[in-house]
């Protein structure tokens, strides 16, 4: 065993080593660094207290800290392919007769195109594109939250927006997150659309995540929730399976496709 070196030394060696690797196992710890496994995993817990990386069931992934994100219009082919089988995904979860909340963003439209067969569905939204794209459907009843308009995400936002929320209530509610953290939760890079975003989550039953896997093992500047808050996660298949197992062990539903 080598757990006489100082375990500053050995974490700063294991944060290089995740970073070049993206992730690893307690057992990769233990072979890399001839320490037992629970030392390794204190280790894993201190640089994890220490927002230093990300702890997942069995081992750690990177924590990346989530940049900026650039307006709603040059994000939209991004990650198309996981965007569409996610939005599809998540539609399919939608029955005729429900009352489902969508918020904005480019993931969350994606929800919106596949919702054009339903009968008899209200949809709540402060999104301007979902509005535009539901807006002639004789089944659908749109219901459009206003407020001040935020120009880059083309939503509505803002005290006037959070009021109507009051008001309202729905069997789902459907939102985009900018990064998911197992310590961290959900967080934004955008304080007056996090306040909206919080009065938004109280409205539903259920609260669903539509993300694609970029967004998770980072963390942006703004709290959010919990990521036990969220009842569903509907995400592609390049997330890595320990992230996966360590929310559906916070009771999280988490489909993947």
């Amino acid at each position: 065993m080598n757990e006489f070196i100082p375990s500053f030394e050995r974490q700063t060696q294991i944060l290089d080593l995740l970073a070049r690797q993206g992730s690893l196992s307690v057992s990769d710890i233990v072979d890399q660094f001839s320490i037992s496994e629970a030392t390794a995993r204190r280790d894993l817990e201190t640089l994890a207290g220490e927002g230093k990386l990300q702890r997942v069931h069995g081992g750690a992934v990177s924590l990346r800290k989530a940049p900026p994100e650039p307006p709603i219009l040059q994000r939209e082919n991004w990650q198309d392919d996981e965007k569409k089988r996610i939005g599809r995904a998540a539609a399919d979860l939608i029955g005729d007769g429900e009352t489902v909340f969508l918020g904005s963003g480019t993931t969350v439209l994606e929800v919106a195109r596949n919702l054009k067969k339903r009968k008899d569905l209200t949809v709540i939204t402060n999104s301007l594109p979902v509005m535009t794209t539901l807006s002639s459907l004789p089944e659908i009843t749109v219901i459009a939250l206003g407020g001040l308009l935020r120009k880059s995400e083309l939503s509505f936002i803002g005290h006037i927006t959070e009021q109507s929320i009051l008001d309202l209530r729905a069997d789902k509610v459907i939102i985009g997150i900018h990064a998911i953290s197992l310590e961290h939760g959900l967080t934004n890079d955008y304080l007056p659309e996090t306040m909206t975003d919080r009065a938004i989550l109280q409205m539903g039953q259920k609260v669903l995540i539509v993300a694609d896997h970029t967004k998770f093992g980072s963390v942006s500047t703004v709290h959010v929730a919990a990521v036990e808050k969220i009842h569903t996660i509907i995400t592609d298949t390049h997330v890595p399976m320990e992230f996966v197992e360590s929310l559906r062990a916070k009771n999280v539903e988490v489909i993947v496709v």
